[in-house]
């Protein structure tokens, strides 16, 4: 099984411990967000947008970088399915990837290099495609991919190795690189500063709405700015779904230090979202830093300089791994899980990832039920330490079990009109420790089985 990556030499084990501070004062920033000019597209004809749908937000520029996309013809329909990111000289680069046994040829080769001596201190270019995930295709797929960085390399002067690479759509089909060869003098022509937008677009597939996220930050006093960009919609269920992310910062960072805080941040955040249980041979969130912004270096995990811009880009991340949720394919309800009182940590998001999985609980959902017997079904399956005697289960205000039993003061009026909401929350008290994890997920609808059953056709 494929693992993520592990700190280079000389970089201490304790990576974790040393950004605690930040963590503990991490605090949830919704950006601000722009209304679209014109009605959003999907990333498939005929799918309807997500009634959970969130506009995309206005990005400005982040200096080092710049993107265009094109159609490389992945697709029958007329889409962008190409996108390209060109980066300053000297950019940083950390990725954390799925650990799917069955990696996909671009997620070897990112992760290949991203872990070699030097790797990721001077990445010039990501090249994205949808439509083809370049999967399960052997030696012709990982030749495909060397032949797309070489082809990236070539156009912007920079050695293969320093082209990253990302692959999205159906598994088992061998990318045509020359369609992404083709494209490359167009994708030159047509590289802009404000080209987010357009990126977000074309990395879809199944999504129904394009998905990006924006902060600021201070260091040592210089404003630094976070930008991303996300896809995903169905087999999301991220283990670091399918799932890509591109973060940019302008911000001057080592590549040492961007892995740290990436290992911090996908744990409560991509890795704290299911659409339906599923992990993608794709999976990849990638985080550059292009040194553009004027702020000093920053070289050193620990550096309490970082305290901000850490608590930045977990907004930014944690903003983008929500629209995942809000995009489940036929989704209705965007679904927050808590778990408290449980005995560590790791129990709490386990017992929490089985109830936000239940198939049961989620056509519950769906159905407007508060069925807090299926609630406690997907607790007691887990085997995780719970006291039957002190479960209380809470739809959003409204108590429906305490202490092992029904809630006395129980309204079903109430509960059901609380549960026609789009957004809902169920909290569980397994009363067996101190310890609590969060999981949003989505309910599940006769959407998904439609989408899903033809995806290929």
């Amino acid at each position: 099984m494929s693992k993520t990556p592990s700190p280079r030499k000389g970089v201490s084990t304790s990576i974790e411990k040393a950004l605690d501070p930040f963590a503990s004062a991490l605090k949830r920033v919704t950006p601000a967000r722009a209304t679209p000019a014109t009605p959003a597209k999907t990333g498939k004809p005929g799918l309807a947008v997500s009634p959970l749908a969130v506009p995309f937000p206005a990005i400005p520029p982040i200096a080092g970088v710049e993107i265009a996309t094109a159609r490389a013809g992945f697709y029958k329909h007329d889409r962008h399915d190409l996108t390209v990111f060109r980066f300053a000289e000297g950019t940083s680069c950390a990725g954390v990837f799925t650990r799917h046994q069955v990696g996909s040829a671009p997620v070897d080769w990112c992760r290949r290099h991203l872990e070699s001596d030097n790797g990721g201190q001077d990445v010039r270019a990501l090249v994205i495609n949808a439509g083809c995930a370049n999967a399960f295709t052997g030696k012709a797929g990982a030749d495909a991919a060397r032949r797309t960085a070489s082809a990236a390399a070539k156009r912007f002067d920079c050695r293969q190795r320093d082209v990253m690479l990302a692959s999205t759509g159906v598994i088992g089909v061998v990318l045509d690189d020359r369609k992404i060869a083709a494209r490359m003098a167009d994708i030159e022509a047509g590289l802009t500063a404000d080209g987010w937008a357009a990126a977000g677009q074309a990395i879809m597939t199944t999504d129904t709405f394009p998905k990006g996220a924006f902060a600021e930050a201070k260091i040592e006093g210089v404003t630094v700015r976070i930008a991303g960009i996300a896809k995903g919609s169905g087999m999301i269920a991220p283990d670091m779904a399918t799932m890509l992310a591109f973060i940019v910062t302008d911000a001057d960072i080592h590549p040492n230090v961007l892995r740290a805080l990436l290992n911090l941040h996908v744990r409560t955040t991509f890795n704290s979202v299911t659409v339906d249980g599923d992990t993608s041979t794709n999976d990849t969130c990638l985080l550059f830093a292009t040194g553009a912004s004027g702020a000093p270096r920053i070289g050193r995990v620990g550096d309490r300089r970082l305290a901000d811009f850490s608590k930045a880009l977990d907004a930014v991340m944690l903003d983008l791994a929500h629209q995942l949720v809000r995009d489940g394919e036929g989704a209705t309800k965007f679904v927050k899980v808590t778990v408290e009182n449980a005995r560590s940590p790791g129990s709490a998001r386990k017992l929490a990832r089985s109830i936000a999985d239940s198939p049961l609980v989620k056509t519950a959902i769906a159905g407007q039920d508060a069925n807090w017997g299926r609630v406690v079904m997907a607790v007691g399956k887990t085997d995780e330490p719970v006291d039957r005697d002190r479960l209380s289960i809470r739809f959003g205000p409204h108590w429906a079990a305490r202490d092992g039993a029904p809630a006395s003061d129980y309204d079903e009026a109430k509960m059901s009109a609380y549960m026609k909401k789009p957004e809902l929350e169920i909290t569980v008290d397994v009363g067996s420790g101190r310890a609590a994890a969060t999981v949003w997920t989505c309910d599940l609808t006769k959407g998904y089985i439609e989408i899903n059953g033809d995806y290929r056709s």
